[in-house]
């Protein structure tokens, strides 16, 4: 653990260095991580301490709140942060008195925020403003508070827990994330933190299930009925935790299928049973009783079908009614660990669904990423100015990889390792949807928080790829390590503004005004040179001095929210404000535009890459067809003839792999087998091609 503490504390002061404070930077970090593991969907940093005040106290807010599209009848959970940054290398205790105090704290100041005359005396431009408006105007339907406190501290071992209690009539929940728990997240090899539901506590009863596969399988498969009121518990204990991550679901009632859900609970409660599909769930482990009727425990429980039955009989719950009469079916796989990451999207996909889950909806797993993560894991970055180390840059398609890739390796391997690898040359699938989308015509939505920016954007990417995957490239990755860099470089220059108020609206200034210079350049009829920035893996002075004029421009814009928004946060959220944003005229500095290239010079770097890709398709193909056996194929062959699927040409094709070795099929032949595997597979074909090296 002290190690642990002293690499956590190294990485907060090497990003600081950038211009931000280090509690910034840690409330930053933790929080990134906790929205990966499905902790809460996005977190706004605050930072209210006051001087004269050591009683209240408040460093950021997630939950329902933030959300500006929940219907007005949702009963809303508030999250508050209160974060507790040791300024040293070792490991402190966090005392029991000491983490009843910074709850204590947020507690105070949503005291405070309901208080008229209090209110009134913040700075009106202040997030903290911002945060006590949200309180107070949305204060009748908030029914829940769930506090959080991030620490680099360790939690006393006498200290093994803390009791929910009431704050003016509403549930308070407590939530604390020290360096014990921190460090196991950051091992963690998996999307999440191990989660255990232990059906013998809690107010939650033992599950009765039926075995409905073979006794002996590695992954067996249950059937239960899980009563509405243990479902919503369970819920209301783990929140969006139970919801596969791959694929997202809405969770409010604002479909005509929720709405019917929501119907049957209030009104028919008795036949929900029979009007709902059901959950589709998966589970690492289980507990079973002696007799084998009932599930005890499960760990790592994910409803990977059903989050809009799960959440309409959670909002019926927060709501008051009566759910005594409420059941509902329950398949459970059983997944060994190590067949998650493969079997689990195909379940969600295959599952009988009452919304139907897209392509997008699971795009974590897409091949779009397992193409960028070989080329990132390829591809050197010329070495800088001043040096002659040539370092890559690190995709992390699945969260922890960065830390488990360095898990096993001797000091002197780590040490190789970093200098190949640089922490800051890491980077995450939210962090590159954002980095992308911030240069196009709809740049606002990298405001709305980087789940959702990520999930919308899956859209688009799916579609591009669908239309022609070439052109996901090398020059593609170059670009988008270009755009990471600038994105960076904004981020430590904002801060360094005259006009910038330390804790102040750094994110949506960043993305707004890199937003204005892709929209600028559109209109210029002029493209950004990224090849020239992936070969020097830097920006020049031009740049920097376009990145300051942006952010100057955009700033009282971002600052002076037009009239009906509340604040300045959900203003930078609005198409308005981004129309506003995109209409600014600004004097952009010669050097800079001198630097900018025509359409078609970068049309003919992107034929050129495409072109090379395609090559590397074919061999790739080849080789993915060739390394089954033509058992494989054989079996592929007759499902087909008795599905009645694929063209004559298609089953042809499949034939020559299913002859091999006396036959080898060619790379169009591959081409088509390998197109018509992807199609099948989404309809139903039991039999997956093993597409890793």
């Amino acid at each position: 653990m002290g190690q642990y503490a002293q690499e956590l504390f190294q990485n907060v002061c090497a990003e600081a260095e950038a211009g931000e404070y280090k509690e910034s930077v840690f409330f930053h970090m933790v929080t990134d991580d906790l929205i990966d593991a499905g902790e809460f969907d996005d977190a706004v940093y605050v930072n209210y301490q006051p001087a004269n005040n050591v009683r209240v106290r408040v460093d950021g807010y997630c939950g329902d709140p933030m959300d500006s599209a929940v219907e007005e009848d949702e009963p809303l959970t508030l999250g508050l942060i209160i974060s507790e940054f040791v300024q040293e290398p070792d490991v402190v205790t966090l005392t029991q008195r000491e983490m009843g105090s910074a709850f204590n704290k947020l507690l105070t100041f949503v005291n405070n925020a309901l208080k008229p005359d209090w209110r009134s005396a913040l700075e009106h431009t202040s997030s903290e403003y911002e945060l006590a408006d949200l309180i107070a105007t949305r204060w009748s339907r908030i029914t829940k508070i769930r506090l959080y406190l991030i620490t680099n501290k360790k939690l006393s071992s006498r200290v093994d827990g803390k009791h929910a209690i009431a704050f003016q009539n509403r549930q308070v929940a407590y939530s604390v994330w020290d360096l014990r728990r921190l460090l196991a997240l950051s091992h963690s090899t998996k999307e999440r933190e191990v989660l255990r539901v232990d059906f013998t506590q809690d107010g939650l009863h033992p599950l009765r299930a039926l075995l409905a596969s073979s006794p002996d399988s590695p992954n067996p498969v249950y059937l239960a009925v899980m009563p509405g009121e243990d479902l919503a518990r369970i819920y209301d204990r783990w929140g969006a935790r139970l919801l596969e991550q791959n694929v997202r679901v809405f969770l409010q009632a604002r479909s005509k299928v929720n709405k019917g859900i929501k119907g049957t609970l209030e009104h028919e409660p008795e036949l929900f049973f029979s009007f709902n599909n059901g959950l589709t769930t998966t589970a690492e482990a289980v507990r079973i009783s002696e007799d084998g009727n009932y599930i005890l425990s499960m760990d790592n429980l994910q409803i990977v079908n059903g989050g809009q039955t799960t959440a309409s009989i959670y909002a019926a719950y927060r709501a008051g009614c009566d759910l005594s009469k409420v059941f509902v079916q329950m398949k459970l796989n059983v997944i060994q660990p190590s067949d998650v990451e493969e079997l689990v999207p195909q379940i969600s996909r295959f599952a009988n669904t009452q919304n139907k889950v897209s392509e997008a909806d699971l795009f974590s797993n897409h091949p779009f990423h397992t193409r960028i993560q070989a080329l990132s894991q390829r591809l050197l970055a010329p070495a800088k100015e001043g040096t002659f180390i040539q370092t890559k840059w690190f995709y992390e398609r699945a969260r922890g990889q960065y830390g488990d890739a360095q898990a096993y390796l001797t000091p002197g391997e780590k040490k190789k390792f970093l200098l190949q690898y640089p922490k800051n040359q890491k980077f995450t699938k939210t962090d590159l949807a954002k980095y992308l989308r911030v240069w196009e015509d709809d740049a606002y939505w990298v405001n709305l928080g980087a789940q959702k920016n990520f999930v919308e954007y899956a859209k688009v990417l799916t579609d591009r790829w669908a239309e022609d995957n070439t052109q996901f490239n090398e020059y593609f990755f170059h670009s988008l390590i270009a755009k990471k860099i600038v994105f960076n470089t904004a981020e430590s220059l904002i801060p360094q503004r005259p006009w910038y108020e330390a804790g102040g609206y750094r994110a949506p200034l960043v993305v707004l005004s890199i937003g204005l210079i892709g929209n600028s350049v559109r209109n210029m009829g002029k493209r950004v040179d990224f090849e020239r920035i992936w070969n020097e893996q830097q920006l020049d002075e031009p740049w920097r001095e376009a990145i300051c004029q942006a952010a100057d421009a955009v700033n009282p814009v971002l600052m002076n929210p037009a009239q009906g928004y509340r604040n300045i946060s959900e203003w930078a959220k609005k198409q308005r404000c981004w129309d506003k944003v995109r209409s600014l005229h600004v004097d952009w500095n010669d050097a800079w535009l001198s630097e900018l290239i025509s359409p078609d010079a970068e049309r003919s770097r992107e034929r050129e890459s495409g072109r090379v890709q395609r090559d590397d398709n074919e061999i790739e193909n080849q080789r993915v067809v060739v390394n089954q056996k033509p058992e494989f194929w054989e079996k592929v062959e007759k499902w087909l003839v008795t599905e009645g699927e694929g063209t004559e040409k298609e089953r042809g094709c499949v034939h020559v792999a299913a002859s091999m070795p006396s036959k080898i099929p060619t790379e169009k032949q591959c081409a088509v087998i390998v197109g018509l595997m992807h199609r099948i597979e989404n309809e139903g074909c039991p039999f997956h091609m093993v597409t890793t090296s």
